[in-house]
């Protein structure tokens, strides 16, 4: 099976992209321990644990972009919704404004990747400036949009994806 390696300590990972494996080894362990997946280890800087936790959960969440294209199309959701009180404005355009939902997908999670793949931002795997942190929230705030649409709106294919990633946990 693919990435069926041992698993190895954290003390003993020696990389740059340690928390990164880390991460990804607590998940193949048990993708439904949450606590234990989130558990930062000893002496990690805060800053790059949650850096690398976002990046994770994008990577993941692309699977569900994915699955959504089946049924969410700019013809039957013309605007980024979750319930009927909100419309949410792209703001991967100049400026912000409304777009089909599938589309509002695609931009946020590019958005994303260019964000959290930036050197101007994220120079570093192992240490992060707090003013760079500070911009992991509104990414954050954007791609829990994504989940919310996908509950209210294709829940059909939102849950057998929860079930086997437990993102939304």
């Amino acid at each position: 099976d693919f990435c069926r390696w041992p698993d190895e300590p954290f003390e003993e990972m020696d990389s740059t992209l340690a928390v990164q494996q880390y991460i990804q080894q607590m998940i193949r362990r048990d993708p439904t321990n949450i606590d234990l997946i989130l558990s930062m280890p000893e002496a990690q800087d805060e800053g790059v644990w949650k850096y690398e936790h976002l990046r994770q959960f994008c990577m993941e969440l692309n699977g569900l972009a994915v699955r959504l294209q089946e049924d969410c199309d700019p013809l039957s959701c013309t605007q980024m919704t979750a319930t009927e009180q909100w419309i949410f404005l792209c703001a991967a355009h100049k400026t912000p404004k409304e777009c089909p939902a599938i589309d509002y997908t695609r931009h946020t999670l590019d958005g994303a990747a260019c964000l959290l793949n930036s050197n101007k931002y994220f120079p570093s795997r192992v240490s992060i400036k707090e003013s760079s942190v500070a911009k992991l929230g509104s990414v954050c705030r954007r791609v829990y949009r994504i989940f919310s649409h996908a509950y209210f709106h294709h829940l059909t294919i939102f849950d057998p994806f929860e079930h086997e990633t437990y993102l939304c946990r």
